[in-house]
C-alpha cells in the first residue's frame, strides 16, 4: 500500500465540498448518540482535561468531553463547522485548516479524537505524527476508519460515504494497524461501531428497505470485527 502524500494544493478542492455542500447548512446538535456515548464512556472522565478533536466538524463529541468538564479544541477544513464549534464553545480553541498541519503546542492533550475522518486526509502519517505530537505521552487517541473487509462492501452493496465525491480511502483494519505502528501509535482496545442500531439510522431509507436495513443493523452486533463496517481504534503513544 502507497501511503505517500498528494499534493497540498488539493486542500481547496476537499476545502470547498465541505464549505459548499457537506457542511452547507450546519447545527450544532445537542449530544451524542446512545452508541457514542457507550464508547467515549469507555475512555472514562475527562473533568479538567484537555481533548482535541481532528475533524470536528460542528463538535458533537467534543460536547460531550464538554459536558464533562474538559478545555476542548478542534480542527476542521471547514470554516462553516469552526464557526459553528467557535458559537456553541466560547472558551475553546478552534482552528480551520488541514490535520497535517496542527496549530497546537507540543504535549498538550490528554485525549485526541478523529472520528471517521482520517480516511479523508491527503497525507494520513503526517496526520497521524501531528496528533502524537501534540499529545501529552500518556494520552489516549479514539480513531475511528472504516474496514475495507466490510462485508456488505465485499458483497458490492456499498460503495462509501457521500464524501468519496472529496476523498475517501478505504483500507482493512490489519493496513490501518501497520499504518498506526508506523506513526508510532499503539492498538490498546478496538470497538465495533454501531450507529445503525437505531430507528434513524433503520428509517433513513426507503420504506422498503427497512426490514433489510433492519438486519444489517442486528448483523454488525454479532458479525466478527473483521467484517464490521467502521472500528474505533483506542490507541496510545508506542513507548506507554
Amino acid at each position: 500500500m502507497n501511503f505517500m502524500p498528494k499534493s497540498p494544493d488539493k486542500f481547496e478542492s476537499i476545502r470547498s465540498f465541505y464549505d459548499e455542500e457537506y457542511y452547507a447548512h450546519p447545527s450544532a446538535t445537542e449530544r451524542l448518540s446512545w452508541h457514542c456515548r457507550r464508547i467515549a464512556g469507555f475512555l472514562g472522565d475527562f473533568h479538567g482535561r484537555c481533548v482535541l478533536d481532528v475533524a470536528c466538524g460542528t463538535g458533537e463529541w467534543l460536547e460531550h468531553f464538554h459536558r464533562q468538564g474538559a478545555a476542548v479544541a478542534g480542527i476542521d477544513l471547514s470554516q462553516r463547522a469552526i464557526d459553528v464549534c467557535s458559537a456553541r464553545f466560547p472558551a475553546g480553541e478552534f482552528a480551520c485548516g488541514p490535520a497535517e498541519s496542527l496549530p497546537f503546542a507540543d504535549d498538550r492533550f490528554d485525549l485526541v479524537t478523529c472520528m471517521g475522518s482520517l480516511e479523508h486526509f491527503l497525507d494520513k502519517p503526517r496526520a497521524l505524527a501531528e496528533m502524537k505530537r501534540v499529545a501529552r505521552p500518556e494520552a489516549s487517541f479514539l480513531i475511528l476508519v472504516p474496514n475495507a473487509d466490510f462485508l456488505t462492501r465485499r458483497l458490492g452493496l456499498y460503495a462509501g460515504t457521500q464524501q468519496v465525491k472529496a476523498k475517501e480511502d478505504v483500507f482493512d483494519l490489519a493496513t490501518w494497524n501497520r499504518l498506526f505502528e508506523r506513526a508510532g501509535l499503539r492498538v490498546v482496545d478496538r470497538w465495533r461501531d454501531l450507529h445503525p442500531l437505531s430507528w434513524h439510522w433503520i428509517r433513513n431509507g426507503p420504506v422498503p428497505t427497512w426490514p433489510l436495513r433492519m438486519l444489517q443493523a442486528v448483523a454488525l452486533a454479532t458479525w466478527p470485527m473483521r467484517w464490521q463496517y467502521q472500528v474505533y481504534h483506542h490507541c496510545r503513544a508506542a513507548h506507554a
